[in-house]
């Protein structure tokens, strides 16, 4: 079938929501999601789209209501590790060009498990760089070689590649799925993501 994609950014709590039940999916289809970093800044800037808490602060109810549907999610899934963090927003940068340089390292799982735990279970500041130096540290991997080569300008550019490259596909926000051709956004669609994959496996 074709590749099932995630683009995430670890500043997205809903990403964060969606890595923490993709396993659960992944075990159900036999089908490995590739994880795929961008930069949800680059993207709010290159579609003209905002942040929730942005976009709905003149309707407080909306807010509400999506407090309410997250709490949802959270309880339906067990979650119960997740907190908000409370230097949200956090400038996730330098934290998502680690995940490039994770990438290329060969150890992106692993470091995006400590990055979204820094973010959404330990409160953490990622975009203090000894705070995100310690995170890589404290997830046993070499945060002097991922943080230099953070700084590489072939490393900057795969991110600004693969921010454009997703939003040329359509994508708008974080977290975004592609399932082949047809793309999903948002924790809600989850079962649809996953009855795609079915279908896809199932077409000759």
């Amino acid at each position: 079938m074709s590749a099932a994609e995630f683009h995430f950014d670890v500043g997205s709590p809903n990403a964060y929501l969606c890595h923490a039940v993709l396993p659960a999916i992944e075990q159900r289809t036999g089908v490995k999601f590739t994880y795929v970093p961008v930069l949800l800044g680059g993207i709010f800037k290159a579609t003209g789209n905002r942040s929730p808490i942005e976009a709905f602060a003149a309707v407080p109810a909306k807010l509400a209501y999506m407090r309410t549907e997250m709490a949802r999610f959270i309880a339906a899934h067990g979650l119960t590790r997740y907190q908000p963090n409370p230097h949200f927003p956090v400038n996730t940068l330098a934290a998502m060009r680690v995940a490039m340089a994770a990438e290329r390292a060969g150890c992106l799982a692993p470091y995006v498990d400590a990055a979204f735990a820094a973010m959404w279970e330990q409160g953490r500041k990622l975009d203090d760089l000894e705070v995100l130096r310690a995170t890589i540290d404290e997830a046993g991997l070499d945060a002097a070689a991922l943080l230099e080569q953070a700084h590489s300008p072939a490393v900057k550019q795969a991110l600004a590649d693969n921010t454009a490259a997703s939003v040329a596909r359509g994508c708008f926000g974080a977290p975004t799925f592609f399932v082949g051709k047809e793309m999903f956004f948002g924790k809600d669609r989850l079962a649809e993501v996953e009855a795609e994959i079915g279908r896809q496996r199932l077409s000759p």
